[in-house]
């Protein structure tokens, strides 16, 4: 994505032009780092939804159980070492920057920080894989804010590395977590078969139906799925292709935080585990395929949660890592950034799916709804409405 605003104006386009950055932006969630940040942090995350702190301190015991600390910021810290320690192995001298959406280091800061140094054009990758809303236009959105804020628009140009499940970085990890957990298995259960015993759970965030749509640069092979749901199933069947032994697997959804009336992407993890039938599998692996890192959805959804209801059911389950730091995925983002800066035709970049390589560069509707539409729509009035009064 790019805040080139020629390529922004278009629907959605790939950007094979070579360019010159001055530096790297880790581009995160954020997270509380003790209890009295727990609800602030939970107000930036819902700012302009009006959630009163009586609601968001029912989410907050999630925070609260781990002390009010989130361990996303420390991942970011060790990932941000490691993209610096692979640039440094590969001879690219770039800095790598920092910048949350919700908690500090804030993006604002980390744009100060950019201007400070001299820099003016930025490559952003953020921490999260799929193309969606929240983890993909948000943060361009974000960004725009940040450089309104800063009033840095202008004179500070922030691309953004496309979203990169279909990376061979980001799949590989999984491929070889999954291994690790089937062996794992195999060790507390002596004569396991994968292929009759095991059912393999791959989780992800859940999100309004509505906002699944059919977006992207191969609709063809969305196979009649939104996009959102599309993603998710193509790298869960590569994985377990790779890796599965011939075990069973699903696509199973956590964390869902709307309304009850609004349709959300179902089923929920927890639901699926207790409509397993009796004595037709002996264990499951949880594969996180959602997440980058183990943050609080993975600590609390999935190794609290999840491990108790499938324990309540007699599953013996192996919850397997998410990429973190995995050597392979570090380096699949560097070569993300090279990807860019080389200027990559399409054909040549590395992509193990059929839905990839995603965009570049997302357009005015990209990763939209009507219904969301309609909502900015309706905030850019009350904002006009405001300013003329």
């Amino acid at each position: 994505m790019s805040t080139d605003p020629a390529l922004a104006a278009a629907p959605a386009a790939f950007d094979e032009q070579p360019h010159e950055y001055d530096a790297i932006l880790l581009l995160g969630f954020g997270g509380p780092e003790g209890q009295d940040d727990v609800i602030p942090f939970l107000r930036n995350v819902t700012r302009g939804r009006g959630i009163p702190d009586e609601r968001l301190e029912e989410v907050a015991h999630h925070y609260r159980h781990f002390g009010g600390v989130s361990p996303i910021n420390r991942q970011n810290h060790e990932l941000r070492d490691a993209l610096a320690a692979e640039l440094d192995r590969r001879g690219i001298d770039l800095p790598v920057l920092w910048g949350n959406r919700n908690w500090d280091p804030t993006l604002p800061d980390a744009l100060r920080e950019a201007e400070a140094h001299g820099f003016r054009r930025i490559l952003a990758l953020a921490t999260s894989a799929y193309a969606s809303y929240s983890g993909c236009k948000q943060y361009q959105e974000n960004i725009d804010d940040a450089l309104a804020e800063t009033g840095l628009a202008g004179r500070l140009t922030i691309d953004k590395a496309r979203p990169y499940f279909d990376h061979p970085g980001f799949i590989a990890p999984f491929v070889e977590a999954l291994r690790g957990g089937i062996a794992e298995l195999r060790e507390k259960i002596p004569g396991l078969d994968p292929a009759q015993d095991v059912r393999i759970l791959f989780a992800t965030h859940s999100v309004p139906n509505s906002y699944t749509g059919d977006f992207g640069p191969h609709p063809e092979a969305l196979g009649g799925a939104g996009a959102y749901e599309a993603q998710h199933l193509a790298v869960s069947a590569a994985v377990a292709e790779a890796a599965g032994e011939g075990a069973a697997w699903d696509l199973v959804y956590q964390s869902r935080s709307g309304p009850a009336h609004q349709p959300w992407l179902e089923p929920d993890i927890n639901d699926f585990i207790a409509e397993i039938p009796e004595g037709s599998a002996k264990a499951i692996v949880i594969v996180p395929v959602g997440f980058v890192s183990d943050h609080m959805e993975v600590l609390w959804d999935l190794d609290t949660e999840a491990i108790e209801t499938a324990g309540e059911h007699g599953l013996e389950v192996v919850r397997v890592p998410t990429p973190g730091t995995h050597p392979a995925y570090v380096s699949g983002l560097i070569d993300l950034v090279l990807e860019r800066s080389d200027g990559t035709p399409v054909a040549e970049r590395a992509s193990e799916l059929a839905l990839g390589p995603w965009f570049d560069v997302c357009g005015e509707g990209c990763c939209d709804t009507e219904e969301r539409q309609a909502a900015v729509r309706a905030h850019r009035a009350r904002a006009m409405q405001a300013a003329d009064a």
